[in-house]
């Protein structure tokens, strides 16, 4: 009889959101465990594993010495490597942190303590280890997550949607939120979390990252028929995907944003 894969859950810089997604699958996960060993998750158990994993389910972002050396001890120690959350993924929240000067944040969080702490420029996960698997969102929606877990067991690829959320908004025949007077960043945003957020009567505010090859001048004609300036979805942009929009910013602090 085969082993159950040994599975591992770690989060970095985050607020632990994804985690708790996870854990509130409820009964999707006790029929999930079936089939598989959960030797770390510090949300629901205390123990340790000192062994191999054969996935580890990495949340947050890396944004200090530490994070780096840690990630990449848990590398060392991984068949396969799964990010998930925005945070681990795209740099996520933490990004923002890249557009100032590291040594001006540190005084501003900690103030007199600031000596005591250190920081690099945000980065997300795949920018420091090599990474197999990405479940994107903030927090990551549960179908998809349980789709990628089970791909990631079975060793078949996951292909993340390279189509904007309003390609899934329009199959769950939404209103599109410019039509009620509000910015939505659907047009630019990659699908794969059935259009969450817009079914739920909110808006779409990146936390999946950027298609790769976004229709510019369709949702610049779009951002001219409503009067949204581009200097507006930017800033709202930046909300998650500070990472890739400020790229070069951790040069300045002589860390690159690649390995």
């Amino acid at each position: 009889m085969m082993k159950a894969p040994k599975v591992a859950f770690f989060d970095f810089t985050c607020c632990e959101g994804c985690q708790l997604q996870v854990t509130n699958l409820g009964e999707e996960l006790l029929e999930l465990l079936k089939f598989l060993d959960l030797v770390e998750f510090r949300e629901t158990m205390s123990e340790r594993w000192d062994g191999i994993y054969d996935i580890a389910v990495i949340e947050g972002s890396i944004t200090t010495p530490h994070d780096v050396e840690r990630i990449r001890r848990i590398r060392q120690r991984s068949r396969t490597l799964i990010a998930y959350g925005s945070c681990a993924t795209i740099g996520g929240v933490n990004g923002m942190k890249n557009a100032f000067d590291l040594e001006e944040i540190l005084q501003y969080v900690y103030g007199e303590g600031a000596r005591f702490f250190t920081t690099l420029p945000t980065r997300p996960v795949h920018e420091v280890v090599p990474v197999e698997y990405f479940v994107h969102g903030c927090p990551v929606y549960q179908p998809e997550f349980l789709e990628v877990l089970k791909c990631a067991l079975l060793g078949i690829p996951y292909h993340v949607p390279d189509v904007a959320v309003c390609v899934e908004c329009k199959f769950n025949e939404n209103v599109c939120f410019y039509e009620r007077g509000l910015t939505c960043l659907g047009p630019i945003t990659r699908a794969g979390c059935n259009s969450w957020c817009i079914n739920n009567g909110n808006i779409c505010y990146g936390c999946r990252g950027m298609v790769s090859n976004p229709n510019e001048r369709g949702f610049l004609e779009v951002l001219e028929r409503y009067g949204v300036r581009v200097e507006f979805l930017v800033r709202r942009m930046d909300m998650y995907n500070a990472c890739r929009i400020l790229k070069g910013a951790g040069k300045r602090h002589g860390e690159e944003h690649t390995r």
